[in-house]
C-alpha cells in the first residue's frame, strides 16, 4: 500500500473520532427518535426457552472492599492457573459490567451499573465458559433483564474455537470465561443516528475497565482484546453479523501471584529489541 493511500485511511479514521462540531455539518439532518420513529427493545430477546438464574447473594465470595487497593492492583492477565470460577464469581462480574439497576421511564432505558451515552446500552454480552461450578462447559448468552444467562449449546473444540476467534492468541483459551461482546447498532443509532458510532466504542471502554475492577476485586485477572475475528464469532453465536455484530473480547480466568515471571514474557520482545 502505498504512502498517500496509507495516509487517506489514517485521516478517515481520525476524522470518525473527532469530538464535536463548531457548525453542524448537516444542519438538515435528524434521528430516529427526532422523526418520533419506535425505538428498538431496550435488550435481546432470549435465544432459548429455559435460563438459569444467577445468584444476587455475593455473600461467601471474597471480594476487595478498597477501591484504591483495587485500582493499584488492577492489571492485565494472560497466564490462567485453570481453577474452579464459583457460579457467585460469574454473577458478580456480569452484574458490575452489564446489570440493569432500574428502568427509566415505562420502558424508554435501562440503568446500569456502567455509564452509556443517552442510557442507550447497545450491547450483548455472550461467554465461551469452561471451568465454571455448576455450568456446563460451552457458549453461553447474558440476560441482564432478569440476570440470568441461557445455554446456547457446546461446542466440541471450545479451546480451538477460543483461539480462532480472537486471532489466534491460545493464550486466552486457558481463561475459565471468554467474554465477547456485541454491538446491536441500532439501539445507539435510533437516538444518536450517523454520530452514535464513535460513542459506541467508548461506552464498550466502559464495560472492560468495569470487568477489570470487578476482576481484581474477587483476585482474578483478565486482558481485553480488540483482535476479534468478528465474522467466525457472529457465525458461532448465531448473529446476523450486519444488525448485531461482536467486536470485542475480554477472557478472564484464575490467576496467581507466582506467575509474574510468565506474564512478562510476554513483553519479552521489548528487551530483545531494545526498547
Amino acid at each position: 500500500m502505498d504512502e498517500n493511500k496509507i495516509r487517506e485511511l489514517i485521516e478517515k479514521g481520525r476524522a470518525s473520532l473527532r469530538v464535536g462540531y463548531r457548525e453542524d455539518p448537516y444542519p438538515d439532518y435528524q434521528t430516529d427518535q427526532e422523526l418520533k420513529k419506535p425505538q428498538p427493545p431496550l435488550v435481546k430477546e432470549p435465544m432459548r426457552e429455559e435460563a438459569i438464574s444467577l445468584p444476587m447473594d455475593f455473600e461467601g465470595i471474597e471480594i476487595e472492599k478498597d477501591f484504591l487497593t483495587i485500582v493499584n492492583r488492577r492489571s492485565s492477565h494472560r497466564v490462567y492457573t485453570q481453577e474452579v470460577v464459583s457460579l457467585k464469581q460469574l454473577s458478580y462480574l456480569l452484574w458490575c459490567m452489564q446489570g440493569v439497576k432500574e428502568i427509566r421511564g415505562k420502558s424508554y432505558a435501562t440503568l446500569r451499573t456502567v455509564p452509556c451515552g443517552g442510557a442507550r446500552h447497545p450491547f450483548e454480552v455472550y461467554m465461551a465458559i469452561r471451568n465454571v461450578e455448576g455450568l456446563q462447559d460451552g457458549l453461553y448468552h447474558y440476560l441482564p433483564m432478569g440476570h440470568k444467562i441461557e445455554f446456547l449449546g457446546s461446542v466440541e473444540d471450545l479451546q480451538g474455537f477460543i483461539g480462532v476467534s480472537l486471532m489466534e492468541q491460545i493464550w486466552a483459551a486457558k481463561a475459565n470465561i471468554v467474554f465477547y461482546f456485541s454491538i446491536v447498532f441500532y439501539r445507539a443509532e435510533w437516538r444518536y443516528g450517523i454520530y452514535a458510532h464513535r460513542g459506541i466504542m467508548t461506552d464498550a471502554g466502559h464495560i472492560t475497565e468495569n470487568l477489570y475492577l470487578a476482576c481484581t476485586a474477587l483476585g482474578l485477572g483478565g486482558c481485553a482484546i480488540g483482535a476479534v475475528d468478528g465474522k467466525y464469532c457472529d457465525e458461532v453465536f448465531g448473529l446476523d453479523g450486519e444488525n448485531e455484530s461482536i467486536v470485542y473480547s475480554m477472557p478472564v480466568g484464575t490467576v496467581s501471584d507466582n506467575d509474574k515471571d510468565k506474564e512478562q514474557d510476554f513483553y519479552a520482545f521489548v528487551k530483545e529489541q531494545g526498547l
